[in-house]
This record gives structure tokens, sequence and C-alpha cells, in this order.
């Protein structure tokens, strides 16, 4: 799938991100493997919205810790216990989180140093968090509640792939 053209860049970003939605329909639209649909959905978030880092953890329920899956950018933390950091947070209250200022988030997990803002959303299948999407920005107040509305947004349409 292309990236975004000249004209879509004038779009508003709400516009942008209905485009990013339907972009992410399309992809996953007969592809019933989650890893390639996490994947893509990955590159699409890293390419279009320019992330410093974005990708998924995947719950593991017997070791009780988030595992690395599918991502975009440098290295990542491999697995973060459940309640610590954002995406353990996140795990654990099953609700997003906005970080304007990593530094400041007391339980911070520092992947790299070059994080300075992150967002977080629990993908929850049946009421149980199976999966984390994480988005890293390089400049603090890199995401606002547009972003954060939005990606809910991916993240349920990521969820019904779980169940289908």
């Amino acid at each position: 799938m292309c990236s975004l053209t000249r004209e879509v860049l004038a779009l508003t970003t709400d516009e942008k991100y209905i485009l990013l939605v339907k972009q992410l329909k399309n992809l996953f639209d007969g592809e019933k493997n989650i890893v390639a649909n996490l994947a893509n959905t990955a590159a699409v978030l890293k390419q279009e919205l320019n992330l410093f880092w974005v990708g998924f953890y995947f719950v593991d329920r017997e070791e009780n810790e988030l595992i690395l899956g599918p991502f975009q950018g440098p290295i990542a933390c491999t697995r973060i216990p459940f309640g610590k950091g954002v995406c353990g947070y996140s795990w654990k209250n099953k609700k997003s989180i906005l970080v304007p200022n990593v530094n400041l988030f007391e339980d911070h997990i520092s992947c790299n140093s070059n994080s300075k803002s992150e967002l977080v959303c629990p993908i929850i299948v049946n009421n149980k968090v199976v999966c984390i999407l994480d988005a890293d920005s390089d400049k603090i107040n890199g995401f606002d509640l547009t972003d954060q509305k939005t990606f809910e947004l991916i993240c349920s349409e990521i969820a019904s792939l779980f169940s289908s």
C-alpha cells in the first residue's frame, strides 16, 4: 500500500486519521494472521505518523508479563512485568495512557533515552487485555487526545482480529 500522497498532506489531522484507519482496514481484509496484521500496522503507523518507535506487546499470562511483538524502530525492551512501566500500567488498568513527558512518569521503563513521550493502548478481547499497542515520540508532548482516540479505534479494529 502506498504512503499518503501530497494531496493528503493538506488534510486536517482528523481527515488523515480517517484515511489511516481505512488503510489499516484494507490491510486486514482477508488476512487472518495476527502477526502479519500487527507487523503491517506497526509499519503503517511508523511511516505515516513519523513515530520514533511503535509496536506491540503480547500478554503472556503464564509468565505474567508482556512479550515484545512486531514493531518498527530501534531495539526495544523484550519483556515488561505486569503493572510495570507505561505498558504494564495500561495492561493492569485496562486503559489507554497518554504520557506527555516520560521523565515525569514515575515508573517509566526507558528502553531508549531518545523516547520523550508515549501513548499506550490496550487491545481487549472478552474483557481481557491480549496485547498492547505502544507508540513513542522523540518529542515531549508528541501525542494528544486526537492521537489517543484514533489509536483506541485502531485497537478496537485489532481486537476484532483476535476474536475472528
